[in-house]
């Protein structure tokens, strides 16, 4: 069945479902981050916030955008409960048409968004707002992946992502099929994901050098 990712799809799903248990972010994120100095980032597409909330609480300043309310009350839930107070802008937006305060990040990242329509066109946007010498994580289900994505619409192959990015301005350091095990109920369910990891080339702001 076809879905329409809009906001009223994601109120609905997350009114519909208990909130997740506290847990880590995603590990294709601590993998991009690890090696990185803290400075600005978008996590773009948020939901419940453990993204955020990990960067935040390694010194990054974040800018978390999501289009569903529910998501967002619950995201502030799970920072306080992590001790994380400060660090994070909440916004709620529509990421095809949300345009940034703050025009580049250090950081850009993005886990298993699925926008309403074009996502290529998101993902671009998501590209145009890194900093020189700052990086690009995103983050999407493939098409073999079953779990956790049932439409068509939430898949992602990896020539789609690497497709917003000119070859002659980025270092691509991660680009192709990745699988990980999630644990959920008790139970150990196998994922597919499609990861684009890439850094753009220039000096970022203030002479400091991207990683």
């Amino acid at each position: 069945m076809s879905e329409t990712f809009d906001k009223a799809y994601w109120d609905e799903h997350y009114d519909g479902h208990a909130p997740a248990a506290a847990g880590g972010p995603n590990p294709y994120l601590l993998a991009a981050a690890r090696d990185l100095t803290p400075g600005t980032a978008l996590d773009a597409g948020c939901g419940e916030g453990a993204e955020a909330i990990w960067l935040a609480a390694h010194g990054w300043q974040v800018t978390a955008v999501d289009i569903a309310d529910t998501a967002l009350h619950r995201a502030r839930e799970h920072a306080a409960a992590a001790g994380v107070t400060t660090g994070i802008d909440w916004i709620q937006a529509d990421l095809t048409t949300w345009t940034p305060a703050e025009e580049r990040f250090d950081l850009v990242c993005s886990h298993y968004v699925h926008p309403a329509a074009s996502p290529g066109d998101l993902f671009r946007r998501l590209a145009a707002a890194v900093a020189p010498g700052g990086t690009l994580l995103l983050v999407g289900h493939h098409p073999s992946d079953h779990h956790t994505a049932t439409t068509p619409e939430a898949h992602v192959e990896i020539g789609e992502l690497a497709a917003v990015l000119d070859p002659g301005r980025w270092d691509i350091a991660v680009a192709g099929d990745r699988s990980r095990v999630m644990s959920h109920g008790g139970r150990e369910i196998p994922l597919q994901d499609t990861v684009l990891q890439a850094r753009r080339r220039g000096q970022a702001a203030g002479g400091r050098l991207g990683r």
